[in-house]
């Protein structure tokens, strides 16, 4: 096998996947990191447990990423969840399963992931070189032909990895500038958005229900005749709109609506578990029962206080009211809110405060087989980069696992 001088740019999950595989392989690998050390994203991953994977099989696996989920399927093939399982068993780190099959090393820190992924740096000889950020990448007549450090001079290299994620979470070193290179190299930058990013809502009760989570709810979004409904799970209100699991699954599909200019709208089922009718019936049994009881202590029973009290208000009814004093249609409104209320989504958090970025190069332009650049010979991609982003639950980690393998084993044999 030829011996290859290879360049990683960013040393995040994929860039130190890649700087592996490609030293494996007994290649001469540099990888670039312009922080002071590695993985500095990678530390946030599942609130620092670290969600590194889900053991879902490769077909329900792809089908939890956006419409672009099946390029992703021969980087699957070639080193997919139980691959990384056993790579991280191997040098003696165990990792557990838990519900919906998310996985997580037993350490729960994310730690612990980064020091494996460090010393198999250092066991494969790979230099690293930190503080150090790529100004350009040097290409002749089609090909790859080195990179140029801001302040040095040319540094000869055969091929070039560019893992220098998106522009989420830009206080990791994400801020997009491998992207504006590539872009400046010829290559399509599919628009970037937000992904798993807090929804805005049209409301002036925001703040009062700021850090409130709904536990056993489902959502319903909305724009036009298109329509998405979620499982039943948690939500958590944000001092500008929504946030928490159910909302973050889906918030680039409602982005994705917000981009086409219409309205878009939420709809809240606070008791998924009783229809409207059964609500309606819970209500006039309780004010039977307790027919001196005020409104707002039924409410307790039904809802956390806050909310109860808002609900009451939307709901156009006097909070000092007693149970039987409570009108028909008081009582109807009441059962219809807590059935289905309806909220208009007027934005997203920003970009720097998606988990991910929507969006990267264009898809078109890099071979699924190996990561490398249809343009330019010698220049590979992998990780968030990329235009491929997917839900929570250790996807996009896998994604970046398995794209980062690829481009390492690629830049050598092809």
């Amino acid at each position: 096998m030829q011996n290859k001088k290879i360049a990683i740019v960013g040393a995040g999950p994929s860039g130190m996947m890649a700087a592996i595989r490609a030293a494996q392989l007994n290649q001469q690998v540099t990888l670039f990191e312009k922080n002071p050390l590695p993985g500095k994203k990678l530390l946030l991953s599942g609130k620092g447990r670290c969600n590194i994977t889900n053991a879902l099989s490769l077909d329900l696996f792809l089908k939890r990423f956006s419409k672009n989920g099946e390029f992703l399927r021969d980087a699957f093939k070639k080193f997919f969840n139980q691959d990384l399982i056993d790579f991280f068993k191997e040098r003696g780190l165990e990792l557990k399963t838990e519900r919906q099959l998310r996985v997580f090393p037993v350490t729960d820190s994310s730690e612990s992931i980064l020091e494996v992924l460090k010393k198999e740096l250092l066991r494969n000889k790979v230099q690293v070189i930190y503080g150090t950020r790529i100004q350009d990448i040097i290409v002749e007549g089609g090909k790859v032909k080195g990179v140029l450090i801001y302040g040095g001079s040319p540094i000869v290299f055969d091929a070039v990895i560019m893992a220098t994620g998106g522009v989420s979470y830009a206080f990791t070193g994400s801020d997009g500038e491998g992207l504006r290179i590539i872009k400046d190299k010829g290559h399509k930058i599919i628009v970037l958005r937000p992904g798993l990013v807090a929804l805005k809502i049209k409301a002036n009760f925001s703040k009062f229900l700021e850090g409130l989570t709904l536990k056993n709810i489902s959502l319903k979004f909305n724009s036009g005749k298109k329509e998405i409904t979620t499982e039943v799970g948690e939500m958590v209100f944000t001092a500008e709109g929504i946030s928490g699991p159910l909302v973050l699954s889906l918030s680039g599909k409602v982005i994705d609506w917000l981009l086409e200019k219409k309205e878009v709208y939420v709809t809240i089922n606070l008791k998924p578990g009783l229809t409207l009718e059964q609500l309606d019936n819970r209500f006039l049994r309780e004010f039977k029962a307790s027919p001196k009881k005020g409104i707002r202590n039924i409410m307790k029973g039904v809802l956390p206080v806050k909310l109860g009290e808002l609900i009451i208000g939307i709901a156009g009814v006097n909070p000092d009211k007693k149970a039987n004093q409570i009108t028909l249609k008081e009582r109807s409104s009441l059962a219809n809110i807590l059935n289905g209320w309806r909220l208009n989504i007027t934005g997203s958090g920003p970009i720097r405060d998606g988990m991910v970025t929507r969006g990267g190069v264009s898809l078109k332009e890099i071979n699924p087989r190996t990561m490398e650049s249809k343009l330019i010979k010698g220049l590979y991609f992998c990780g968030e980069m990329i235009d491929v982003d997917a839900d929570t639950g250790g996807f996009n980690l896998q994604a970046a696992f398995s794209t980062g393998y690829l481009a390492g084993e690629s830049a050598v044999v092809s």
